[in-house]
């Protein structure tokens, strides 16, 4: 019973992130070619809370959302010929990006610097995706991929990975503190107890 009141419990926060990026997604700044947008830092959130597989299945679910047609990529865009559109590769990049941003967290610690490492190579990954589907369907050099799809985004990119390490660990310690998250393995039980000591103190 408690084994299945958790995996609703999962289902529904899973489902609450996939919103949250969806919404995100409508922050953008526009620029000629790609827009910057909130995705990223939606990406980093869910991944730095809720972790590596729980983090991957909102992405994922995001990603079938718009799909299918509901309209929840940037500019309330939808369906599969974004996809496979000039900044398909980020959105698709999400995917990699969520799970390893969680799995370097895992195997190391939920803590702001560890974050702010993980999701800094999250974002290089999500832009590694990006440039090279932005070459292949734009049918452009690598030279103008990169200053076009990868260049403009490094610095916004980086202070998106600081606000998502920092808002995100406050946030999973309060859910976790709510019991609105498992701690999840022993080493990520044990950085809890520590961080629990030190606030006490």
């Amino acid at each position: 019973m408690q084994a299945q009141h958790n995996r609703l419990k999962m289902m529904i926060i899973v489902a609450l992130f996939a919103s949250m990026i969806g919404i995100l997604a409508q922050v953008t700044i526009p620029l000629p070619i790609i827009p910057i947008t909130g995705q990223t830092l939606a990406i980093g959130l869910a991944a730095t809370i809720l972790g590596s597989k729980f983090g991957t299945y909102a992405v994922i679910l995001y990603c079938l959302m718009g799909a299918i047609g509901i309209p929840v990529y940037s500019n309330l865009s939808s369906g599969v010929s974004v996809l496979f559109g000039p900044t398909g590769g980020f959105i698709v990049g999400f995917i990699p990006t969520a799970f390893i941003t969680g799995y370097i967290l895992e195997k190391t610690s939920f803590r702001i610097m560890t974050a702010m490492i993980a999701n800094t190579v999250g974002m290089f990954v999500t832009l590694a995706f990006g440039t090279a589907w932005y070459k292949i369907s734009a049918d452009v050099s690598w030279t103008v991929a990169f200053t076009t799809a990868f260049v403009p985004f490094i610095v916004v990119g980086l202070v998106k990975a600081y606000l998502a390490s920092l808002i995100g660990i406050t946030v999973r310690k309060q859910l976790i503190h709510a019991k609105l998250l498992p701690t999840g393995t022993p080493k990520q039980k044990h950085d809890t107890t520590i961080e629990s000591t030190t606030t006490i103190q």
